[in-house]
């Protein structure tokens, strides 16, 4: 690799808001905020909104979409267009 191009590649815990797990992993992601980690050194932290900890194909929660009912509530709303 060539010096001096490539970002600085460093320990970084990512924490799941949804579930409030967090992660700690490599990364090149930049922070401001830090978080103290269990073994008590200090890490930047980068809130994430979903991670395999809260996404319901990784937890086997699913979620149930009531397509009909949506179809039903549009056509109710705007009603049929006719042919053109």
């Amino acid at each position: 690799m060539k010096p001096g191009i490539h970002p600085a590649y460093r320990p970084v815990v990512f924490r799941d808001s949804a579930s409030g797990t967090a992660f700690l992993t490599r990364s090149t992601a930049t922070s401001e905020k830090t978080v103290e980690w269990e073994d008590g050194a200090t890490y930047p932290v980068i809130d994430v909104e979903v991670s395999s900890a809260s996404h319901p194909f990784y937890t086997g929660r699913t979620r149930v979409m009531d397509t009909a009912g949506r179809v039903e509530r549009f056509e109710r709303r705007y009603g049929r267009r006719g042919t053109r």
